[in-house]
């Protein structure tokens, strides 16, 4: 790269070079910036006016007022064999040269861009008409409006809805649903186990547990639940499930269950009653006065009785209320209900609907299964309380409780028995277990002969417990 030495092969390739680009100069210059090519010879071995900029490595372009004119110039280093840069290479077009060439190849691009743009405006037009079909015409605010009053709708009925896509993650769950299951917010995208316990709740709301208006308890509810499939297209998309809290209506129904039993109760009596005082004047139409008292006394003596035996042992009104309610009802059903002579309850500590509850469906149960055992029925009750708390035991002579099956008593809409009066069966024993789950106590199946169930509570001062949904 001194000049003299290999300058006119270094002028001859590069006048070459710019002859076949058509460029207006191709310099070659070295590292103190002196030519050793240009248009010009007369200007080859002398230094350039402008620093030599590529020695940084890098390409640099720009316009360049040189020696023949404004022109595109371009710079480039220049290595050597070992890599090491020796110099740099400018070459530069003269700019009404650039301006021609783009004016010339403009048309052409102009007709690329106008196919490009009609290829894109055919597909878009494409695109909007497959977006109209989908969406059934609707534009964008159209489609927001119908969300957000969807949206508005589910969560304003009175009814709990929870919906599933097709893998089982949860995409909907209203506010009913949230209060009735006592559910958190951040549901959405996940799937049950992830939130709700393992029991017949889960396998209800997640079809394991098959059926329509399921019965559902929970801590604080009775639902009635149902599954319904959703398919678009012949595809399984998911699946809704509604709730419907149905706890008052339940308790009306088992009300008037109660009462409906206490009024043929009644009305049994009175015909009784009827029959007794015809007894009564026939036997004193027939002037035996003496054995007219005797049917007096012994008439008497066996209500007056049972009265004193539940009054001595029950100090609280309503479980004796209760209890000789019971007893009037089992009498007409053919089964004496009996309470134990160790028997005691001085005090209900506040508990007294709670033991209504639990003593009433236990010796429901109980009445059932000796009306329906060999004869004669009989249903025995034994209430004690001492410092630690209450303990009920009810036992009847029905045919008792498979081993096997102790524990799906207790399950929501287990039944051995029709439904009546609109009344759902199978309810009563899950009721007491999760009521005394809830006070913190205990209810066991024993083994019998006949059915055997042994409930504990704890005294009021310990606090409640919450049972599993």
């Amino acid at each position: 790269m001194e000049y003299g030495d290999g300058g006119d092969a270094v002028q001859t390739i590069a006048e070459q070079v710019r002859h076949d680009s058509g460029a207006l100069y191709v310099v070659v210059i070295d590292r103190s910036g002196i030519r050793h090519s240009h248009p010009n010879p007369a200007l080859i071995g002398q230094r350039i006016e402008e620093p030599v900029v590529a020695l940084d490595g890098k390409g640099h372009t720009g316009i360049d007022p040189g020696s023949l004119g404004t022109s595109a110039n371009g710079k480039a280093p220049l290595r050597g064999p070992s890599g090491t840069i020796v110099g740099e290479v400018s070459v530069g077009f003269l700019e009404n040269d650039v301006d021609s060439q783009l004016r010339t190849d403009l048309p052409s691009f102009a007709w690329y861009a106008a196919l490009a743009l009609a290829l894109g405006v055919a597909a878009a037009y494409l695109l909007a008409r497959r977006l109209k079909r989908t969406t059934f015409g609707l534009e964008l605010d159209e489609i927001a409006g119908l969300l957000s009053e969807r949206e508005a709708m589910l969560h304003g009925v009175r009814e709990g809805v929870i919906t599933f896509d097709g893998t089982g993650r949860v995409t909907l769950v209203n506010d009913e649903a949230r209060r009735l299951l006592r559910l958190g917010t951040g549901l959405i995208g996940l799937r049950l186990a992830e939130f709700v316990p393992e029991g017949r709740l889960r396998d209800v709301l997640s079809g394991a547990a098959a059926g329509t208006d399921q019965i559902v308890l929970t801590d604080e509810h009775c639902l009635e639940v149902n599954r319904m499939p959703v398919h678009l297209g012949g595809r399984d998309t998911g699946a809704v499930v509604t709730l419907r809290d149905r706890t008052q209506t339940e308790g009306l129904l088992r009300e008037l269950d109660n009462v409906r039993a206490l009024t043929d109760a009644l009305r049994a009596q009175g015909h009784e009653f009827s029959n007794r005082m015809h007894t009564l004047t026939g036997l004193l139409e027939l002037g035996d006065v003496p054995e007219a008292l005797n049917f007096i006394a012994g008439t008497e003596g066996t209500q007056a009785m049972l009265l004193e035996s539940v009054r001595e042992r029950i100090a609280s009104p309503l479980v004796a209320g209760l209890f000789l309610a019971k007893a009037t009802v089992a009498g007409e059903r053919g089964v004496e209900l009996v309470l134990t002579d160790d028997s005691w309850l001085a005090d209900t500590h506040g508990r007294g609907p709670e033991l209504v509850t639990v003593v009433g469906n236990l010796v429901d149960n109980a009445i059932d299964a000796a009306a329906g055992g060999p004869p004669p029925g009989r249903v025995v009750v034994d209430i004690r309380q001492d410092e630690d708390g209450i303990r009920i035991e009810v036992r009847d002579s029905g045919t008792g409780i498979p081993p096997d099956r102790t524990d799906e008593v207790f399950r929501d809409g287990f039944s051995t028995k029709p439904p009546r009066g609109g009344l759902r069966r199978g309810l009563g024993l899950a009721l007491v277990r999760r009521l005394v789950q809830r006070l913190g106590g205990e209810v066991h199946v024993g083994d019998g002969p006949g059915g055997v169930f042994t409930v504990v509570l704890p005294l009021a001062s310990r606090e409640p417990v919450g049972g599993s949904r």
